[in-house]
């Protein structure tokens, strides 16, 4: 991580972090202008590349401290013990509201990185990639698809739970007014929703 701009007071990391986490979001790495970047933080483009150097360099850092800052927020928010789906699914998709209500446009920035398709921008995260989807991979691990009802299929109805939040999430983005604890309940309105049609097939 990039010691120099921990000086900075909070303030303005924040506002450099969210302004670079909503461009990238918005264009991916291959449209997002560093121009953007720093009109959106209201900065000079000098200090931007003061601290980061690239325009990879804050691609690079704000991918690692999104890793870090959600890994942490999964680890503190789902329960090691759970095994129920629908539970699992709404504490992560909780961790995910936390981490939204300081950086709101984070959980976006992590969903395009994925499909990201610039090698100078895949090269970069490689490594930082793995450690959030090993964190997924565990909340996974945690799901026990046998009490399901005869003829669900677990992976399937977990994949359609995925499907439905980015969905909505996308649809939140659209509105100026995002707030994250609105769209926290509509996904859990729908999770319930969901686990009701299942449980009485």
């Amino acid at each position: 991580m990039n010691a120099k701009f921990f000086d900075l007071k909070k303030e303005k990391q924040d506002r450099m972090i969210n302004a670079a986490l909503k461009i990238f979001a918005l264009h991916g790495y291959r449209h997002a202008s560093t121009d953007d970047i720093v009109r959106e933080a209201a900065i000079s483009k000098g200090l931007l590349f003061h601290y980061f150097g690239s325009k990879v360099g804050i691609y690079t850092f704000v991918y690692d401290y999104s890793v870090r800052y959600m890994t942490l927020e999964l680890k503190s928010t789902v329960n090691g013990e759970e095994t129920d789906l629908f539970e699992l699914v709404k504490q992560s998709e909780c961790a995910r509201m936390h981490a939204m209500r300081g950086y709101p446009y984070m959980q976006q920035f992590l969903n395009r990185s994925m499909s990201e398709d610039v090698s100078e921008a895949l090269l970069a995260i490689e490594e930082k990639r793995d450690i959030l989807l090993e964190a997924y991979e565990g909340i996974r691990r945690q799901m026990d698809f046998s009490t399901l009802p005869a003829g669900i299929d677990g992976e399937k109805l977990y994949k359609m739970l995925d499907l439905t939040i980015k969905g909505l999430m996308t649809e939140h983005f659209l509105n100026a007014s995002f707030q994250p604890e609105m769209l926290y309940q509509e996904i859990v309105d729908y999770i319930d929703m969901i686990k009701q049609i299942v449980y009485q097939s």
